[in-house]
């Protein structure tokens, strides 16, 4: 009995030392592995990586001639060269109080893009870009910052007019192009700051035509150009260029979950930014044409349903307007509260109008003294349509 347990104890014993001796040999081989790695890494290294392999006569490999750009790689790149001086950058600060010392101070708001309307140091960009700034920096191609002062803008157009306190006699003004012989498909090009960067190209085609999107006013955007150029935060304000290196729109928007660019943006189309900056410049601000006639967008639509027609009706008309020296009549009320239409807006020169949005769209592209001609449509004891001239006055 005792000599079972003893021998028993031995081979346990024995097995220990065993186990012993495994783990000293296991620790002394990590420990000999780092000290190697630390002090003789080449000693582990591979023979493809411990300079075994060196090659005596190793030189740089033959650059093969590229030959010459391809021809709408060239007109690209001159394009780029010719425009990108005309391109500003934009930053906006804004000022703000400490709530508990009550102290104003500055701090960064936004940036955007803009470009140069004329050698008097007018640049224009989008409303949204300076929109809530107390100052604002616009910087040239070639670094130099000026401080602007605010000109003017039309919200509902998304158009700003800044000027700096410097004859731009270095920096040619962007050429101004067309809006109106747009087609899909034309190439285009856009020219900005997105995300900060400097002085970035992207290219795409026209997407579409005459797209609208709401203002800051409530009311819409129209007419605008849909671009599948690449426009980030940072473009909006600056131009878009067809392959002649002409105006045709301001990059205004993007359409994009995300905020960055998803192929789909948008511009404000250069025949109507010709027809507001100016005024913008001489003014201070961009006075709208009217006719002296009330509409209603939402109640537009439900009567316009509700009586089967196509068009904006009139609800009422200005004492010593326009409309009422050409005759228009707005609509009635009943003695129940019912509206009952009289004249509906239908065209105007031959453009047909079926919202509101669209009959202020279609005014805008006139000036205050022009004469228009309404096609209107009347109801009374016979419905009939009648051609009504009309100037247009200064909207109130």
């Amino acid at each position: 009995m005792n000599k079972d347990w003893r021998s028993s104890m031995g081979q346990d014993g024995t097995f220990a030392r065993l186990i012993r001796i495994t783990l000293i040999v296991f620790v002394a081989t990590l420990l000999l592995h780092s000290f190697l790695y630390h002090y003789f890494p080449d000693v582990l290294q591979h023979n493809l990586l411990n300079g075994n392999n060196h090659s005596v006569n190793a030189e740089p490999r033959i650059v093969q001639a590229r030959g010459t750009l391809a021809e709408d790689e060239k007109s690209t790149i001159e394009l780029f060269e010719n425009s990108r001086d005309s391109v500003v950058f934009i930053t906006t600060r804004q000022r703000v109080m400490d709530a508990w010392t009550r102290n104003i101070f500055s701090v960064p708001s936004g940036t955007g893009s803009g470009f140069i309307w004329d050698n008097e140091g007018h640049v224009i960009t989008n409303f949204h870009v300076i929109k809530g700034a107390s100052e604002a920096t616009v910087r040239v191609t070639d670094g130099s910052d000026y401080k602007a002062s605010l000109v003017g803008a039309s919200p509902t157009h998304d158009i700003a007019v800044l000027r700096i306190n410097t004859r731009f006699q270095q920096h040619t003004p962007v050429p101004i192009g067309s809006s109106n012989d747009l087609k899909v498909g034309q190439k285009v090009f856009a020219i900005g700051n997105p995300f900060g960067l400097d002085w970035t190209l992207t290219t795409g085609i026209v997407s579409a035509l005459d797209r609208s999107l709401p203002s800051g006013d409530g009311r819409s955007i129209d007419n605008l150009i849909q671009t599948d150029a690449a426009i980030n935060p940072g473009n909006s304000g600056g131009p878009l260029l067809d392959s002649a290196g002409r105006l045709i729109g301001i990059n205004t928007a993007i359409y994009s979950p995300s905020g960055a660019s998803a192929g789909i943006g948008f511009a404000v189309p250069v025949d109507t930014v010709n027809h507001v900056v100016p005024q913008i410049i001489s003014r201070g601000k961009y006075i709208r044409p009217a006719m002296g006639i009330t509409v209603d967008s939402k109640l537009n639509r439900r009567l316009a349903e509700h009586l089967k027609i196509n068009g904006v009706i009139i609800l009422s008309i200005s004492p010593g307007s326009a409309a009422e020296e050409a005759g228009l009549k707005g609509a009635t009320v009943t003695a129940e509260g019912n509206i009952v239409a009289n004249d509906v807006i239908v065209a105007i020169d031959g453009k047909s109008i079926d919202s509101v949005d669209k009959l202020f769209s279609r005014i805008d592209n006139y000036k205050v003294g022009d004469t228009i001609k309404l096609t209107v449509r009347r109801y009374g004891d016979r419905s009939e349509e009648i051609e009504v001239p009309i100037t247009l006055q200064p909207s109130e």
